[in-house]
């Protein structure tokens, strides 16, 4: 692993935007879901469905605190089909600022949803909400520059949020017909961070640290309901979350159970440096997973009109999903 510290303190400068199972999918063909080439359904939008609640503070861990609800959105194709198989994407935005509803998600969202799949958007808590950060987490933050402490903490009750909100799905699969052998995960900038350290993270990872009486919301998680990720889907993302739960536990979460990656990166991203993606991409070497990096010629950051070859981010991630979880298509 690349060093931690130094590099970290300047990821999150830069930054301005569970379980495990193998891979490939061997699954009967009866069981594997049918998707389309182009799109063929209409999309059925519900927004602001309630996944979970999180405590948000007065100041850091103060005992002034307040349970806010978790959002999240649903587009599901309007079909009879009962076999469908789930993305779920993370808004970017420096774990300050973003949304579940920005028009680039939207459209990556009617992307999919329109070609068989159940497309979940989620929101999660930002810097300002000051979720419950674990003590060991809050105490690592003071050695950081101060202009990097909020964002620091704010990563943790995010990543808490977005493991809370596959859990709901997973709990609901049924009503929107999901087959949980079939699930990516994904996110840009920021969501890539967070999605990435979902990913790879085990069930109690960024549960466990804080208990139900520290954080009464914790019962509203679904802590019973499990998943496996099979792919995972970052638009110019860093390491900056499992970096520091490295940092701080001395637990390296990347290993050779961890699911295939498709990356697109821009070599002239000044957020996430380019060198981020191939610091990734050794690391998927190393442990021996399927990581497909697409380098965007002279792209920034944050640019989801870019294209490679012709095909846009979405068909490019769309081809990788469809390989590597050998779904049929039509």
């Amino acid at each position: 692993m690349k060093s931690i510290l130094i590099p970290f303190a300047v990821a999150m400068l830069l930054l301005t935007a569970c379980s495990k199972d193998d891979n490939p999918i061997n699954n009967p063909l009866d069981s594997v879901p049918v998707i389309q080439q182009t799109a063929t359904y209409e999309v059925n939008f519900e927004d602001d469905l309630i996944y979970a609640e999180g405590l948000s503070h007065e100041s850091l861990n103060s005992t002034n605190s307040a349970a806010i609800p978790l959002k999240l959105d649903i587009y599901s194709p309007v079909n009879q089909v009962e076999n469908r198989p789930l993305f779920m994407f993370i808004h970017g935005g420096a774990f300050a600022n973003g949304s579940k509803q920005q028009w680039a998600i939207r459209n990556i969202a009617d992307y999919y949803a329109s070609r068989g799949w159940v497309f979940a958007s989620i929101d999660y808590r930002l810097l300002d909400d000051l979720g419950t950060v674990p003590t060991e987490w809050a105490d690592f933050s003071t050695s950081l520059p101060a202009e990097y402490v909020g964002s620091f903490n704010a990563m943790y009750p995010a990543q808490r949020d977005a493991k809370a909100a596959l859990r709901w799905i997973m709990a609901n699969k049924d009503a929107y017909n999901i087959n949980e052998d079939y699930i990516t995960v994904g996110g840009a900038s920021a969501g890539a961070n967070t999605a990435k350290a979902l990913a790879v993270s085990n069930a109690d990872d960024f549960t466990a640290e804080i208990s139900a009486a520290q954080d009464p919301t914790l019962p509203t998680t679904n802590l019973d309901q499990a998943y496996k990720i099979q792919t995972v889907i970052d638009f110019w993302g860093g390491e900056g979350v499992t970096d520091a739960f490295e940092a701080i536990y001395g637990i390296d979460l990347f290993d050779s159970n961890d699911p295939v990656l498709y990356k697109a990166h821009g070599t002239a991203d000044p957020t996430v440096p380019f060198t981020s993606a191939l610091e990734l991409q050794d690391i998927y070497e190393s442990i021996g997973v399927i990581m497909k990096l697409d380098t965007l010629i002279g792209v920034g950051h944050g640019d989801f009109n870019a294209t490679l070859d012709g095909k846009s981010l979405e068909e490019l991630a769309f081809d990788f999903i469809v390989e590597q979880q050998n779904l049929i298509v039509e």
